[in-house]
């Protein structure tokens, strides 16, 4: 018998996709907090075959094995019987739990149909883990000295509940969750996952706190996670080697856990008393709105001009058509324009500015899709980074990451006040 927890999400709902699995994730998050070690999660249909063969395997390598789903009346919720069938035991009636269902009905002014009275239906040998708001009771039961099996209904709201009512105390006091799992995620930006797993691969084989990379939408991430008795040791576990691990990474890394690159760049232009201006082309609006989703913007965020027709580029931000015609509009001489020219429409500190080609089409052998050019201009003028994003990406990703870019290109400007040949405002 292992020393961990395994999740096994029951219905065949789940398989062709139509419910999202919300249970596993509530559950695994649930179980870090109490530090239980979880190592499989398995997702089987109502098939009373394939849910034996899932059960052979947990109760071989988990001592702790926690189901969703298939508690209900019907002749498909098959996860008791399944259970029972599995160890060898009868099903027997919980008088107490048909009259509970049966009063639910009542209070309801409903009808009980026959085949409710199944809920009431447990293994020998288990016991109720009660359901206060909903008809089916789960079970808490040992049909081993080495095994213990939690069920609960595939209802979040009722299982949600039966988890943090019964299933938590009763955990506890069997002597699991002794300890807690703490996690910190360091989050990156320029520097693609790899390159960040290559810097950092000695932490990568720690054991306790544990280092993993991760990466989604163009961000790469650090998880460092600590076992320890309570949180404020499992910090002090952690502190080092985060410490140690952001040296290393140095301006990749823009912050930790719900540190967004907006939130960033606003702390340091409200601590540097600037401003900053948008003018935005293929990303129309989404830098803008990242910049405003903060409360206090109007500290730091002074406006904003989508021009997405050349028209509106030349009127709106003075950029020169013939520069249009001579360098296309995604290029650097135009962006490093309408960086210039929202600079001086607003009176900013920085201009902050984004062109670029984010498909479907539109794009061509000189100028592909994900061609995207991003400026900054202050005072001193301008400078601009081109990026060449992956041409097979959805349109809306390539907004995204331009939008994200545009934000770190500020940010390591404002931490690193030479960079980019900008100097710091005297």
């Amino acid at each position: 018998m292992g020393i961990s927890a395994e999740i096994i999400c029951i219905g065949s709902e789940l398989l062709l996709g139509q419910i999202v699995n919300t249970n596993a994730h509530y559950l695994a998050t649930e179980l870090a907090r109490l530090g239980i070690p979880h190592h499989y999660q398995t997702v089987v249909g109502d098939n009373p075959a394939r849910i034996k063969e899932v059960l052979a395997l947990a109760s071989e390598r988990a001592g702790l094995i926690i189901t969703t789903g298939g508690l209900g009346p019907t002749v498909d919720d098959l996860t008791h019987e399944t259970l029972a069938e599995f160890f060898g035991v009868p099903m027997v009636l919980q008088n107490e739990e048909l009259k509970r269902i049966e009063a639910m009905f009542q209070e309801r002014q409903r009808v009980m149909a026959p085949s409710n009275a199944k809920q009431a239906m447990l293994p020998l040998g288990a016991a109720v883990l009660p359901n206060p708001i909903g008809t089916a009771p789960g079970l808490i039961w040992q049909p081993r000295s080495d095994v213990t099996v939690l069920t609960f209904p595939g209802v979040p709201r009722e299982m949600k509940r039966m988890w943090a009512e019964t299933a938590v105390p009763y955990l506890q006091a069997q002597g699991w969750g002794q300890e807690v799992f703490y996690s910190r995620m360091l989050r990156h930006w320029g520097i693609s996952e790899s390159t960040l797993a290559e810097r950092v691969s000695p932490f990568l084989e720690g054991s306790n706190p544990t280092v993993a990379p991760y990466a989604h939408a163009g961000e790469a991430k650090l998880r460092i996670t600590a076992r320890a008795p309570n949180p404020e040791s499992a910090r002090q576990l952690i502190a080092p080697v985060e410490a140690q691990l952001r040296e290393i990474t140095g301006l990749d890394c823009f912050g930790a856990d719900e540190d967004s690159l907006a939130a960033v760049v606003a702390e340091l232009l409200i601590k540097r008393g600037e401003t900053v201006a948008v003018a935005e082309s293929c990303t129309g609006g989404l830098l803008s709105e990242q910049l405003t989703s903060l409360s206090g913007a109007s500290q730091y965020f002074l406006g904003s001009i989508v021009a997405y027709a050349n028209m509106a580029k030349s009127d709106l931000l003075g950029v020169d058509t013939e520069l249009m015609i001579a360098h296309g509009v995604a290029s650097a001489p135009v962006v490093e324009a309408m960086a210039i020219g929202v600079c001086k429409a607003f009176g900013s500190d920085w201009g902050l500015a984004i062109t670029g080609i984010a498909g479907p089409s539109g794009g061509t052998a000189q100028k592909p899709i994900g061609l995207v050019y991003i400026a900054l201009a202050s005072a001193q003028g301008a400078v601009s980074q081109q990026h060449r994003f992956n041409s097979r990406w959805e349109r809306e990703l390539i907004r995204q990451v331009s939008t994200q870019s545009a934000l770190d290109f500020l940010r390591r400007t404002l931490v690193r006040s030479a960079s980019f040949g900008i100097m710091e405002k005297q």
